[in-house]
C-alpha cells in the first residue's frame, strides 16, 4: 500500500510541476492546476507536499518534463497502452521496450493501436448527503455518458469534449472530486485462458512499476472470477 501511495503521489507530483510550468503557479488562473491540485486532495496528498510540487515547477531551472506515449502488444496480442512523464525520453523508451522484450510482448508504432481506445474523462464523486438522481440530473447536460453509484461512490464517465464542461459544472455545484483523469477506455476487450492472462498481467505490473510511467490501458477481460485467480 504504501508502494501504491508513492506511486499515486509521485504521478500527481509531475503533473503538477508540468501544469505549473504550461500556465503559471495560481491555479485561479491555471485549469489543469486547479485539477491537478484536486486530485492531490483527493489522494490525502500533504498540503506541504502539494506546495514544493509547484514551487518545483515555478524554479527557472526545474527539471524539464516531457509527456510521451507508448504502445505494445503483450502475450496473445493484447493491446497495451502506456502514458508516461519522463525528463530522458531515450532512457524510457528503452526501459518499457525491454520489458516487452522480455516478457513475450513487442512495442509497435505509435498509431498503431491507438484506435482500439476511447479517450474518455473519469470523474470520482462521493455521494455524501446528496440526492443521486438529482445529481444526475443536473450532470447530464455537462456530457455525463454514464453514471455509476456504487458504495457511496459515483464514477461519472464523458467524452474527452466534455472534459472541460464537467469540471466547470462540478465547480458551479461546490462539488470537489476525489479524482479526475482522462483514460483510454478499450472499446472491445479479448479474453483469455487464467495462466495467459496472468502473463499479461504480469508485464503491466512491470511497465506500472517504472518510475516514467504514469498509466498503463490494455483491452484485457478482467473479470472477478480471473482477479481472484490471478
Amino acid at each position: 500500500m504504501d508502494a501504491k501511495r508513492s506511486k499515486i503521489f509521485s504521478k500527481i507530483i509531475k503533473d503538477i510541476t508540468i501544469a505549473v510550468k504550461e500556465s503559471g503557479a495560481d491555479p485561479e488562473h491555471n485549469p489543469r492546476l486547479r485539477l491537478s491540485i484536486a486530485n492531490a486532495k483527493g489522494a490525502s496528498m500533504p498540503k506541504e507536499t502539494i506546495q514544493r510540487a509547484i514551487n518545483k515547477g515555478a524554479e527557472k531551472d526545474a527539471t524539464t518534463l516531457t509527456e510521451t506515449t507508448y504502445e505494445g502488444k503483450g502475450p496473445q496480442g493484447i493491446a497495451i497502452f502506456v502514458e508516461a512523464t519522463t525528463d530522458n525520453v531515450q532512457r524510457t523508451v528503452s526501459n518499457i521496450r525491454a520489458y516487452f522484450n522480455k516478457h513475450g510482448g513487442e512495442m509497435v508504432k505509435n498509431g498503431s493501436l491507438n484506435y482500439l481506445f476511447d479517450r474518455k474523462g473519469v470523474f470520482v464523486v462521493p455521494l455524501g448527503d446528496m440526492n443521486a438522481d438529482e445529481f444526475e440530473m443536473d450532470i447530464i447536460d455537462a456530457g455525463a455518458e454514464d453514471v455509476v453509484l456504487e458504495e457511496g461512490i459515483i464514477t461519472i464517465t464523458t467524452a474527452m469534449e466534455d472534459f472541460g464542461n464537467m469540471m466547470k459544472k462540478l465547480e458551479h455545484l461546490k462539488i470537489e472530486p476525489e479524482s479526475a483523469f482522462l483514460q483510454r477506455i478499450p472499446k472491445s476487450t479479448e479474453t483469455l485462458d487464467i495462466e495467459s492472462a496472468r502473463k499479461v498481467m504480469r508485464l503491466i505490473d512491470i511497465i506500472e512499476d517504472d518510475e516514467d510511467v504514469q498509466n498503463v490501458y490494455h483491452n484485457l477481460t478482467l473479470t472477478d472470477e480471473m482477479m481472484d485467480n490471478l
